[in-house]
């Protein structure tokens, strides 16, 4: 990986993380990225490729908490390679709340046929990972899990509510039919 001076620590992950394909691969990302994930740090520079400033204040000694894993999870929204799927399933069920929220979102994006896992997830103590499992769900889930998911119109949160209503209206379309 380059030198902390190359990576541009302000650009957006976005932006970091498509120059970083540009400079070494999509497979090469995706995969220290996956690792990212799993808990294994892929090196100091390449933290600053996907957590950009706010990895730096890590290397300077700021506690990472669970943010490397995040940040691993993002980049497979950028960069992909089939093994990372396996890597996605397992952090769907973190003891974080922002990697499995953002796990949701790699699911949806790259159309995981992760839905056993997803409807799990529906019942998360953090709203957020309520409304971004069902989410996914509308794009990766069956009329059961539907089913699962039509739950969530009665949750305390407004926002879950929303993305649960989102949600059943991509099953609706995608399934061909209601969701009773």
């Amino acid at each position: 990986m380059p030198d902390a001076e190359i990576v541009p620590l302000d650009a957006s992950p976005g932006d970091r993380i498509a120059l970083a394909i540009a400079r070494f691969g999509e497979r090469d990302v995706a995969d220290r990225a996956a690792a990212l994930l799993s808990g294994n740090n892929e090196g100091e520079e390449f933290l600053l490729w996907v957590g950009g400033r706010h990895a730096q204040g890590i290397l300077d000694g700021a506690p990472a908490l669970y943010w490397p894993e995040v940040w691993g999870a993002r980049t497979l929204l950028y960069a992909w390679d089939e093994p990372a799927g396996t890597v996605v399933r397992t952090a769907l069920a973190n003891q974080a709340w922002r990697v499995r929220e953002m796990c949701c979102r790699v699911v949806a994006a790259r159309e995981l046929p992760f839905g056993a896992e997803l409807v799990t997830l529906l019942t998360d103590e953090v709203a957020r990972v309520r409304g971004n499992a069902a989410r996914a769900l509308g794009v990766v889930g069956n009329y059961d899990q539907a089913l699962e998911v039509k739950k969530l119109l009665k949750d305390p949160e407004l926002d879950v509510r929303k993305q649960t209503g989102a949600a059943l209206k991509v099953l609706t379309e995608r399934l061909g039919r209601s969701i009773d």
